[in-house]
């Protein structure tokens, strides 16, 4: 089993890194300087207990990968990415290659399962960070996370054991739950917050309106009959690498890197999706997705409002 990673930011390279440093055969695909970094020095993986520069092999695109029977591709790119990156990955991969996406959001799957026939869901738990070229950060221990798999849209068969035992010997929690997309609406919840760290900047000064986005949420997932366990994490304690603290989430690190584009609709997009389709009001994740792409896209760094303006916006609100 050959592991293709596709988007090897914070969460894949960080995935690829440990996968490789067990033995694993891996692949990546990063782009840009990243590629460059990691072509010419290596990947730098730092975690709370060493600091390694691992030769993984990487390719800079899909075409650059000789595609053969047994091997995996991970898609860990943000989701407002995963379309076009599928439709590069169909152009060269055989339809029934095992495409696993191990992203935020419970979109990529459907998405994928559009081009592919074998599609794996993967419910992640790594807070990581993309530093530098050629460098991430997973801040983790004794576990780097957690990885849970399972067949999309149910089910669990040899490939999910297979991969379950690869992360799980990679030493990551990993399980094979024939309901894995449960778990993936579970994060879902979580990942609410992501917008209010872009927002209203980490910590918890957001922590009241987190509550109330994922109070929305979790009135959407029963309306529409999804019943996602709440609470979704592992025993490990997150720890500072190299003496560093990680700063937020994905989205934080988005807005930080100034990519100009943000999560946020694939998030609290995907409670607003259904809330209407069930008749639920959803104004703080709305609040939230319009404020988010909106610092996306004029280049803003985290820390727009405090809450209290946060809530005279969303009460003054026009109904959407």
């Amino acid at each position: 089993m050959r592991f293709v990673v596709y988007g090897a930011g914070a969460v894949g390279g960080a995935i690829g890194a440990r996968l490789f440093q067990q033995g694993h055969d891996v692949t990546l695909i990063a782009r840009g300087a990243h590629y460059e970094a990691v072509r010419d020095r290596g990947l730098r993986l730092d975690t709370p207990e060493e600091s390694v520069t691992l030769p993984v092999p990487v390719v800079d695109r899909p075409s650059a990968v000789t595609f053969r029977p047994g091997d995996v591709v991970l898609l860990t790119m943000k989701t407002q990415d995963t379309l076009p990156a599928l439709a590069e990955l169909a152009a060269v991969a055989p339809p029934d290659i095992v495409v696993a996406s191990a992203q935020n959001g419970v979109e990529n799957e459907r998405l994928a399962l559009r081009l592919f026939s074998r599609v794996y869901g993967v419910c992640v738990l790594l807070p990581s960070a993309f530093l530098e070229p050629g460098v991430v950060a997973a801040y983790l221990a004794p576990q780097m996370g957690g990885l849970d798999v399972g067949r999309y849209p149910e089910g669990v068969d040899e490939t999910a054991e297979s991969l379950a035992a690869a992360f799980a010997g990679a030493t990551f929690a990993s399980e094979a739950r024939p309901d894995v997309m449960r778990y993936k609406y579970g994060k879902l919840l979580t990942n609410l917050g992501n917008a209010v760290e872009v927002v209203i900047g980490p910590g918890e000064q957001g922590a009241d309106i987190a509550r109330l986005a994922r109070e929305e949420g979790r009135a959407c997932l029963r309306a529409a009959g999804i019943d996602a366990p709440s609470g979704v994490g592992i025993a490990s304690q997150v720890r500072p690498v190299r003496g560093r603290k990680r700063s937020g989430g994905s989205s934080f690190q988005s807005l930080q890197r100034g990519t100009g584009t943000i999560e946020a609709d694939y998030l609290n997009g995907e409670i607003i999706l259904l809330g209407r389709e069930h008749g639920v009001p959803t104004p703080v994740n709305e609040l939230l997705r319009r404020l988010a792409n909106r610092m996306a896209r004029e280049g803003r760094q985290p820390g727009l409002m405090t809450p209290e303006e946060f809530l005279t916006e969303l009460d003054g609100a026009a109904p959407r």
